[in-house]
């Protein structure tokens, strides 16, 4: 199991990055898998720990049924809306991976508690010169590579 510590190891410039991305907003996006194999979109919460990123989810919720039915998901940073200089743009991020069960925090509310076993991590912005797009990603085993798409 990847977890984000090993993010942070192998590629602490991508990790502190990503984090700062998703510390953007509260909310983010979250696609599970339905059970006839179609995505769902809802919207979710998460928080970086020590160790790992973590998320719970309410008793019940549809999300719930998806992940205990199918554990693999991605997850997108908020959507921020990019400056009207695109090289200003702090970019977005998306993590993706299984969740896997996690003891509810002290000060948790009822629900289902979960840890991301990490399978990749991204980030993509516009280059300085604003001519490319940059989309820098991490993947365990293989850690950090860098594609510019013109």
């Amino acid at each position: 199991m990847a977890r984000w510590r090993d993010v942070e190891r192998e590629a602490p410039d991508l990790a502190a990055l990503v984090r700062a991305v998703f510390g953007a907003g509260t909310n983010k996006t979250m696609a599970t898998l339905r059970a006839d194999g179609s995505p769902r979109i809802s919207g979710t919460e998460l928080a970086f720990g020590e160790q790992d990123v973590t998320l719970g989810m309410m008793p019940g919720s549809v999300k719930l049924r998806d992940v205990l039915r199918d554990p693999r998901v991605a997850v997108h940073s908020p959507t921020l809306e990019p400056p009207a200089d695109p090289t200003q743009w702090v970019g977005d991020a998306k993590l993706a991976g299984r969740l896997v069960e996690a003891p509810r925090p002290e000060d948790g509310p009822p629900g289902a508690y979960f840890a991301l076993d990490v399978t990749e991590v991204v980030h993509t912005r516009v280059d300085p010169s604003g001519e490319a797009l940059v989309v820098t990603s991490w993947h365990p085993g293989r850690g950090v590579t860098r594609v510019e798409r013109t």
